[in-house]
């Protein structure tokens, strides 16, 4: 049995919550792209996906591009041109 174990805390603190809070788009943005797969996968049972599938797919992962880029500006701060 390992004796070395870190404490757990039973709730997040306000930090835990601030860095969920600041990465929850890009976390919806994933959320909707499972979704979107997991609609293409039942899709198959009956005739494969439709066209609006596809485009619901190709959106959803456009937002997780969109998502990540603007969480990437957050935390790094404004760009300077070169």
């Amino acid at each position: 049995m390992r004796k070395h174990l870190a404490p757990m805390a039973a709730e997040p603190t306000a930090a835990d919550l601030a860095a969920i809070d600041t990465e929850w788009p890009l976390i919806a943005a994933e959320l909707d792209v499972l979704d979107a797969e997991i609609t293409m996968l039942y899709a198959e049972d009956h005739g494969g996906p439709t066209a609006l599938d596809w485009r619901r797919l190709r959106r959803a992962e456009a937002g997780v591009i969109r998502a990540a880029a603007e969480l990437a500006d957050r935390t790094t701060g404004p760009r300077r041109a070169a």
